[in-house]
């Protein structure tokens, strides 16, 4: 299948999923038009709601080789109500928005590998939108994982969650951390649809793992730029900590991770953690 019409079934079907998680209730539809077979909304509603025909709806929901135009992406995207993360997702499939010309970062910028010193103590470390692992500092290898014993091609966010034996163990809210990383995922592989890396990545994890299949099939999509993560350390205890994703103007391929503690108790645990 070529990358084309790789793109038109997903869009195909990200509008399917979007559509079936409707509540028609919310539209104020006529109470004789909500005794329905099907979840969410039909597609005429979309359709009337967006402003173009069913048989548009139609042949986009069939991949038919249809390439919708700026105002009919913008109009799906409202008539479907679209959270941000995912309204940028459409234009990506439906290729409206400008690709990112740039190659993919794989190697740190030597003045953001500085400045992860000089957060210092404030574990952060330095990714690609495919979760490479590109940079990090001590206080970051000490919380997680030592980086540098590991393979280059495993220094990935993603892999580490999923497959090392240790810090798969790590989360307590396991699931939601997948879910969002997965989430973050699914964006970048629209909007780099030329990373041969990213995509070969996706194939091992929903080849190799069953909690990422499952849950890339639901098609989420968000990026996340800040958040925390509950942690059960095999030597601090338990950590909370919160983070901020920062991407620099100069090195906009390049994302900057920063971890702070999210309560007392998780700073003390952290400070023991880095003394010891």
């Amino acid at each position: 299948m070529t990358r084309t019409a790789e793109k038109a079934q997903e869009l195909a079907a990200f509008l399917r999923t979007r559509r079936e998680r409707l509540d028609p209730g919310e539209f104020g539809l006529p109470a004789r038009r909500q005794a329905r077979r099907t979840p969410g909304l039909r597609r005429e509603e979309v359709a009337e709601l967006a402003g173009v025909s069913i048989d548009y709806v139609v042949r986009l929901e069939q991949a038919r080789g249809l390439r919708p135009s700026v105002e009919v992406v913008e109009a799906l995207a409202g008539a479907l109500r679209l959270t941000p993360g995912e309204r940028a997702y459409l234009f990506d499939l439906a290729e409206q928005r400008p690709r990112a010309t740039a190659k993919p970062a794989t190697t740190a910028a030597p003045s953001l590998v500085r400045l992860l010193e000089d957060l210092s103590p404030l574990p952060a470390m330095l990714m690609n939108h495919r979760y490479d692992i590109l940079a990090w500092n001590g206080e970051m290898a000490r919380m997680l994982v030592d980086f540098a014993t590991l393979p280059p091609a495993r220094r990935n966010s993603m892999w580490l969650c999923l497959m090392h034996p240790r810090v798969r163990e790590f989360y307590l809210d396991r699931e939601r951390v997948v879910r969002e990383g997965i989430a973050h995922l699914r964006a970048a592989w629209a909007a780099h649809p030329d990373d041969r890396v990213l995509t070969d990545l996706i194939t091992e994890f929903t080849s190799g793992d069953e909690e990422f299949a499952r849950l890339w099939a639901e098609r989420d999509v968000k990026v996340n730029g800040r958040g925390h993560k509950v942690m059960r350390h095999p030597e601090a205890g338990l950590l909370t900590m919160s983070y901020e994703t920062l991407a620099p103007l100069e090195d906009p391929g390049q994302l900057l991770v920063i971890h702070r503690a999210a309560d007392e108790e998780s700073q003390s645990a952290l400070d023991r953690l880095l003394a010891g």
